[in-house]
């Protein structure tokens, strides 16, 4: 065909690529003291702690007594539990049982080697679970490598099936991370334009008030309230100057040094509050610094202990560290015997009455289908009377 003068001319084709995969996750979950978790019942379970995957949160349910009670515990029985909200999720699952006596020999139970065949399997809701009534033959297990230690080991592995449209594109240019922070941190290293000058324990600070003023509103209260202030050295006695030095690093860079923090975590320190993550929370409570203050809330939640767990929930309580406390009162609640024994629970009773009284609704709220509510009153008379899970007292440690 000829084609007119004036004809446009044919624009050149488009092309864009439908992709569909599967995102892959794994979980290991122990299940220690497998011989006292036997005779929980048929239908009840141990949880894994929930993992993700694909954009959603799964949790691995083991049941020492089987889920079927037509099988009169004769099995055990392992399943993978969608724990996040979501709606036809289709996805692929393989569970594993752990040969722990070096030799490989696992037990495998994959939904991968059958997904041509099959398909993924899709979870309706929240909830929904795929794995197996009879995973394994109880009595079997019991004389088996799989058991070691009173210990089993499972390992979980998900699939989440995704599609992604694929489009090329004509240029791709790389755009490097964000470099602000290094370069107000250069700021306050070479003290360049500096007009104010800090004193903490004679050791002097040098830093600029705007910047300050930006990032924090105490300090903006403090330097543009109106009031004219001529001085420029300004003593500061609630801090020390480490904990200062820290602060200055984070207003100014945005980040915490990484290094120090951790190896401040694991010194060996009197208590909780001596450490210096404690006393930077304290810093950014004071100063209104609040992205310091989840960083550090971050940190002191790895440390939560049965040893530690009082002393954080009064030091979180003390600086407004909501997501710390809320994290405290839930440990300590699913571990009250053990705590309550400890000297820094012995305080907080002592000290801190109405962190006593939300740790009850707490608890409260985890006992609240409990149909006689005995242990309900048991747990109250444990906390009004220093009494154990036993019923026995404890004395205070001293």
């Amino acid at each position: 065909m000829i084609r007119e003068p004036d004809e446009d001319p044919p624009s050149p084709p488009t092309v864009s690529r439908s992709v569909t995969e599967t995102v892959n996750g794994s979980h290991r979950f122990a299940i220690e003291g497998y011989s006292l978790a036997k005779g929980m019942g048929v239908g009840k379970h141990i949880a894994s702690d929930v993992f993700s995957v694909g954009g959603f949160q799964w949790a691995v349910y083991f049941y020492p007594d089987g889920k079927n009670p037509e099988d009169n515990s004769a099995y055990v029985s392992v399943f993978i539990a969608l724990a996040s909200e979501g709606t036809d999720v289709r996805a692929l699952f393989e569970l594993t049982l752990l040969d722990q006596s070096g030799k490989g020999k696992h037990k495998v139970h994959s939904h991968f080697d059958r997904s041509l065949e099959s398909g993924p399997y899709t979870l309706k809701y929240r909830g929904s679970m795929w794995g197996y009534k009879r995973f394994f033959r109880r009595a079997a297990l019991e004389t088996s490598d799989y058991l070691k230690d009173d210990c089993l080991k499972i390992n979980c592995t998900v699939g989440v099936v995704v599609s992604v449209m694929d489009c090329p594109r004509l240029h791709s240019i790389q755009v490097p991370e964000s470099d602000i922070g290094m370069h107000f941190g250069m700021l306050l290293e070479k003290q360049e334009g500096s007009d104010v000058v800090f004193n903490v324990d004679g050791e002097k600070f040098h830093a600029h008030k705007l910047i300050l003023a930006a990032r924090s509103p105490v300090f903006r209260a403090s330097f543009y309230d109106g009031v004219d202030r001529e001085e420029n050295e300004i003593v500061i006695t609630d801090l020390e100057p480490k904990v200062f030095k820290a602060m200055l690093h984070f207003i100014y860079r945005d980040t915490i040094e990484e290094d120090e923090m951790s190896l401040a975590s694991t010194s060996p320190v009197s208590s909780v509050s001596d450490r210096l993550t404690a006393k930077l929370l304290a810093a950014a409570d004071t100063y209104g610094l609040e992205r310091l203050r989840l960083m550090c809330e971050s940190y002191l939640c790895k440390d939560i202990s049965v040893n530690t767990v009082a002393s954080n929930l009064a030091l979180a309580d003390r600086h407004h560290a909501m997501e710390l406390k809320a994290a405290c009162l839930k440990f300590a609640a699913e571990n009250l015997s053990a705590v309550m024994r400890t000297n820094g629970f012995a305080d907080l009773k002592e000290n801190c009455p109405s962190l006593q009284s939300e740790l009850l609704k707490i608890i409260a709220g985890c006992e609240e289908d409990t149909s006689s509510g005995g242990k309900s009153r048991s747990v109250w008379a444990q906390l009004s009377d220093g009494g154990d899970s036993s019923g026995r007292r404890v004395r205070p440690r001293t």
